[in-house]
């Protein structure tokens, strides 16, 4: 249960006066629908009202804060486009606010001729006399105070004025508590770091522009709040997992010899080295909690498929989970071959399929007749279970939460855990999104991979780039045509890449197929077959392509709008082609005018294929809050931290995570009780369960 201190704040925002249904929606586009939304999302920057020149003095191009008295009102003549005008005056002079579509009640009303008013807005000289136009704040001077003057400025949404929503915050701050003090003495003391309820009010009411900037004490307490909350919660769960026995087993048995003595290469000295690491964790007594990482066609599945054979051979069960139906089916059927040398079935399980073969498959998993199951998020419904299930294979590891790892393992006793990803993640950012885990890296290519080899052209060239493919599938070769996301319309990237295809059949016939996310799987799994048996020979795609395809026989692809993609993702799409032996082909096509970053990480592609190398610098170039902040991620996303600005602590907060956990791994001291609080303030939810369920 959330404690009690901080309900308050878990409150949704149309608990707040004057917000209803319509004002909370708009709150939720920005923040969210409860009152700690509004607390962790900060300022973005600062309004400083404080200059306060006479009329005569106020300089053109700049805010200016003025105590005017209201001279007159000057609608404009009937029919007209003009402005409407109030004329104001201090003792040095006259100034004009200015209204565009004015309501003449509203403006009677607030600035009422013959009072005095503050008024603050953007200065701008016109005829020689001053003006604002729609000023920012018309306030009677008793209720004028200098910290309004001071005003932080939030994300909008169209629709929500500014001081509604600056209201709003104000009353979620009013509503947060103090609470007990987690981080230690000497931290605080160290940093010259306030409490909790005093750095958040300071970072939302900052008193100069220095106060907003990522470096203030206050923005760093909070951010270090939260990432330690990140690395509690994560040093919680291998902890957790880490204190059962887990049953051992060895590495070699029966099953296993059977898998590597049939397999059509030999193994690379990565992998022998990824599998020497897997060997030490499964005979060690305690759970596997392993992370391997490995490039485009290094050889993970291989090293999974070995992994289960070990199970198999000590009575065990495994399950390989995968986040497309897509990418479930293509380990489905990599994995059989892999595991037939063995007599080791496979079963396939996804949110879609006819009930019949479900419930056979159901029945055989439960019974433990089927030693391995591969799935998607349906593995780790109600409805499946295992008769022992030893092995769990995450792939593509970084498209799930903790909460969905632990999910799947709760279906076993003691099951080990081997998280697999194609996605070279960045070393800097390991720590950060995966603490619990191990890591083993394949940093080889397997014997006999040739290089892609990789050109950069201008979207202008695309009548050139067609005939090109075509010819080439004339040759008999086969090719992807990858369309991204159009960002300047609502279309979607399955809407680009329907419009591509209806450009390109005229040309290539019943030889190009389509697929895309937004298809039902019966149809996508149509396509992907006729492109792998080579009736089709033109595949045009989304990015659905970019994880697990295998057609070893495509060797060339074309990716329109390069510049729109991440270097990582640009590589992982250039991962499916060259896989059979060849020399692939990686057209990567950009329109004009080719931003400097753009033309860096397409450079860097067209000169590397190491996807080690690749990941740090995407992470140079686009930021840890853009590789973080990935929606289909199962990342952490931050929401005061930032990498970039607070990368410093992220060490120090592992540190202290792993000290807190090693002295009391139940939070049951007076500083654990604290540190519970912040668990459930950041809603870190696997350290909180592990913590419930002991």
């Amino acid at each position: 249960m959330r404690p009690e201190i901080l309900f308050p704040l878990f409150e949704p925002v149309t608990t707040i006066p004057g917000v209803g249904p319509r004002i909370a929606g708009l709150i939720g586009r920005i923040a969210g629908p409860r009152k700690i939304d509004l607390c962790l999302k900060l300022s973005t920057g600062l309004v400083d009202r404080r200059f306060s020149p006479s009329v005569a003095e106020a300089p053109d191009g700049r805010i200016a804060t003025f105590t005017l008295l209201v001279e007159d009102h000057r609608p404009p003549p009937r029919g007209t486009r003009l402005p409407y005008k109030v004329r104001c005056r201090d003792e040095t002079g006259t100034l004009d606010l200015v209204f565009f579509n004015a309501r003449p009640d509203y403006l009677a009303s607030v600035l009422p001729v013959g009072e005095k008013r503050v008024v603050s807005g953007l200065v701008e000289w016109y005829r020689s006399t001053p003006q604002i136009a729609h000023p920012d704040v018309i306030e009677r001077p008793e209720r004028w105070t200098p910290a309004m003057a001071v005003e932080p400025v939030y994300p909008s949404t169209q629709g929500l004025g500014p001081r509604v929503y600056r209201r709003a915050v104000g009353s979620a701050l009013d509503a947060a508590p103090d609470l007990p003090e987690w981080q230690s003495p000497s931290v605080l003391a160290r940093e010259a770091w306030p409490g909790w309820r005093d750095a958040l009010l300071s970072a939302h009411r900052p008193e100069d522009a220095a106060g907003v900037l990522a470096g203030h004490p206050a923005r760093r307490r909070l951010a270090y709040d939260e990432l330690l909350a990140s690395q509690l919660a994560m040093a919680l769960v291998r902890y957790h997992q880490r204190r059962s026995a887990a049953r051992p087993y060895p590495l070699g048995g029966p099953a296993f010899r059977s898998v590597e003595t049939g397999l059509p290469f030999a193994l690379t000295g990565a992998q022998r080295r990824a599998l020497a690491e897997i060997g030490g964790d499964l005979a060690s007594g305690q759970r596997m909690m392993r992370l391997l990482q490995g490039d485009v066609g290094s050889g993970k599945t291989v090293v999974a498929a070995l992994a289960a054979a070990a199970a198999h051979d000590a009575g065990g069960q495994s399950a390989i989970m995968a986040p497309t139906e897509i990418l479930a089916q293509q380990h489905h059927e990599t994995l059989s071959a892999l595991l037939a040398p063995a007599g080791m079935e496979v079963g396939l399980l996804t949110g879609r399929g006819r009930a019949g073969p479900r419930r056979t498959t159901l029945a055989a998993l439960a019974s433990g007749a089927l030693p391995v199951a591969v799935g998607t998020h349906a593995l780790f419904q109600d409805a499946v279970s295992f008769a022992d299930l030893r092995l769990a294979v995450i792939d593509e590891q970084h498209r799930f939460g903790v909460e969905q790892r632990l999910a799947l393992t709760d279906k076993g006793r003691d099951v080990h855990t081997l998280a697999m990803t194609a996605t070279p993640i960045p070393r800097t950012l390991l720590m950060t999104a995966y603490g619990d885990l191990d890591t083993s890296r394949l940093d080889e290519k397997p014997p006999g991979r040739k290089p892609v080899e990789t050109r950069v052209l201008r979207m202008g060239q695309l009548d050139r780039v067609t005939a090109r493919i075509g010819a080439a599938i004339a040759d008999g070769r086969r090719a992807y045509w990858v369309c991204p996301l159009v960002e300047e319309s609502d279309r979607t990237d399955a809407a680009a890449a329907e419009a591509r295809f209806a450009e390109l059949q005229p040309v290539f016939g019943d030889r190009v197929a389509l697929i895309h996310g937004r298809m039902a799987a019966d149809r996508k799994a149509h396509a992907m077959k006729e492109f792998a048996e080579g009736t089709a020979t033109l595949l045009v795609a989304t990015t659905v392509i970019e994880v697990g395809v295998d057609v070893p026989a495509a060797d060339i692809m074309v990716i329109e709008q390069a510049e729109r993609f991440g270097l990582a993702q640009l590589h992982q799409l250039r991962g499916r082609i060259g896989r059979g032996g060849q020399t692939g082909a990686c057209l990567l096509l950009y329109g004009e005018p080719l931003g400097q970053a753009a033309e860096k990480r397409l450079r860097l592609l067209r000169e590397s294929d190491d996807g080690f190398r690749i990941a740090e610098a995407d992470l140079e170039l686009r930021g840890a809050g853009e590789l973080l902040g990935t929606r289909q991620s199962g990342l952490p996303v931050f929401r005061i931290a930032d990498l970039e600005e607070h990368g410093d602590m992220l060490r120090m907060a592992r540190d202290e995570a792993r000290l807190i956990v090693d002295r009391d791994p139940d939070l049951s001291g007076s500083r654990g009780e604290a540190l519970r609080i912040l668990l459930y303030l950041f809603e870190r939810d696997a350290g909180v369960r592990l913590l419930r369920s002991g």
